[in-house]
């Protein structure tokens, strides 16, 4: 691993987790019985340790997500390290990795740096920072690559902007030879979507809003895998939201090109149906947007086959009074790390789409795997990075708040089934649900 994940530190955790579902489908493990944790790590004697009731309940690795918003530096008052890792806890997360787009941008080794020290002090769970591919997101110049992978970023990714040039993207990819970075994209043909405000379709023209095209994210998916294929290079592909980006992506790794893909908890469980903005002015507002119900359905199957090789929350916080504006002038973005495993549970693993233990992959082992990031496991003697899960508990997304700072969530005010009780990260207690 080329980055640096650090967290807080901390007491060792000492306990055992009593008569759970312990699943975990990397390692072969799946029963009903004890888990122990002692000293941090799985595994040991169960006698004198604290006693967590775990019955009807299920322990799996700890969850991992590669594409989230923390907002530092400059916009602490939507999110900070503090209450972002805290969201993360509470969803289950052991690891998330902050994108860039923040103001300044990162894009030094001195910020790098500089937010790692913040995440050793406010972290509950293991953080991770990329820095951005080209200085200041602008697409004009490359950041110093190399540099940046020497202090710590684990990847580079211009997310919420797209690489435009084609010579410039070509050149970052033959870069990565030296700096041994991944490249994490945000695909987007910006002369296709701009103007856009959600998926352009039938709701966008009775709404009469801009519509954002599906395929302006799948040529610049198709342009980017031909330059990753030609250089031999690395890339991964973020929050993919349309069925023609499925196809390119899975062409792709027929023909043997090194790429990943995620897909967000939104995209798999809602469409652009939802938007209604007379009463909801833009809950379900993103970018890329909320599409259509066949392309829904081509993300789960991509999701199922591997294609899509994880899914991650793009967990993007704001102030509530900036999605409170018109529909129209509001800004793209929800945040996730809360709702992600309950929402997916509640839409796609009740309703028999997706198998739970695919779910649980795609959401912890191949997650850390896109990014080359430890794997969470329960195999004896490992850290205990671990969430212990109530899949029968139902609760109302907001009715109790939420632990990030910001509330612009898009599944507010669902029931949704597959509380988190419990999270261990790095062998500490980050989250313990209280009654």
């Amino acid at each position: 691993m080329s980055g640096r994940l650090v967290q807080r530190p901390g007491p060792a955790a000492d306990v055992v987790i009593r008569g759970a579902r312990v699943l975990d489908p990397a390692a072969g493990i799946d029963h009903v019985g004890d888990l122990v944790v002692r000293e941090g790590r799985i595994g040991g004697r169960p006698d004198g340790l604290e006693v967590i009731d775990g019955r009807g309940m299920v322990v799996v690795p700890g969850l991992v997500d590669v594409h989230v918003h923390l907002r530092v530096p400059g916009r602490e008052d939507c999110e900070d390290i503090a209450t972002g890792s805290r969201a993360a806890a509470a969803g289950g997360f052991v690891t998330v990795l902050a994108m860039p787009n923040t103001q300044p941008v990162v894009d030094s080794a001195a910020i790098v740096g500089s937010l790692i020290e913040q995440a050793e002090r406010d972290a509950v769970v293991r953080v991770g920072f990329y820095a951005a591919i080209t200085s200041g997101q602008r697409g004009e110049g490359l950041t110093e690559h190399a540099e940046l992978a020497e202090v710590g970023a684990v990847g580079l990714s211009d997310d919420g902007h797209p690489v435009v040039s084609a010579l410039l993207m070509r050149r970052a990819l033959q870069y990565q030879r030296a700096a041994g970075l991944p490249l994490v994209l945000h695909e987007e043909e910006p002369t296709l979507s701009a103007g856009g405000v959600m998926h352009e379709g039938a709701v966008a023209t009775r709404l009469g809003l801009g519509g954002i095209p599906s395929v302006s994210e799948s040529v610049q998916v198709a342009r980017d895998l031909a330059l990753a294929e030609y250089e031999g290079a690395r890339v991964h592909i973020c929050h993919v939201s349309a069925g023609e980006t499925v196809e390119e992506v899975r062409r792709a790794k027929a023909r043997g090109v090194r790429v990943t893909a995620e897909v967000t908890p939104h995209h798999l469980c809602l469409t652009d149906a939802m938007i209604e903005p007379e009463t909801d002015p833009a809950r379900h507002k993103m970018n890329p947007p909320l599409r259509d119900e066949r392309d829904r359905r081509a993300l789960i199957a991509g999701l199922l086959d591997g294609t899509l090789d994880c899914i991650a929350t793009d967990h993007a916080p704001h102030a509530a009074q900036e999605k409170e504006a018109p529909f129209e002038e509001a800004p793209f973005g929800v945040i996730g790390l809360e709702t992600a495993f309950a929402s997916c549970y509640t839409h796609l693993v009740l309703p028999g789409l997706v198998p739970l233990e695919t779910l649980v992959r795609r959401m912890s082992t191949d997650a850390a795997a896109c990014l080359d990031i430890p794997v969470p496991t329960l195999s004896d003697g490992a850290v205990a990075d671990l969430a212990l899960i109530d899949l029968e508990a139902r609760e109302r997304v907001g009715e109790r708040g939420y632990q990030s700072r910001s509330s612009n969530c898009a599944f507010a005010g669902e029931d949704l089934a597959g509380r988190v009780v419990l999270t261990l990260a790095g062998g500490q207690i980050a989250w313990r649900r209280t009654p």
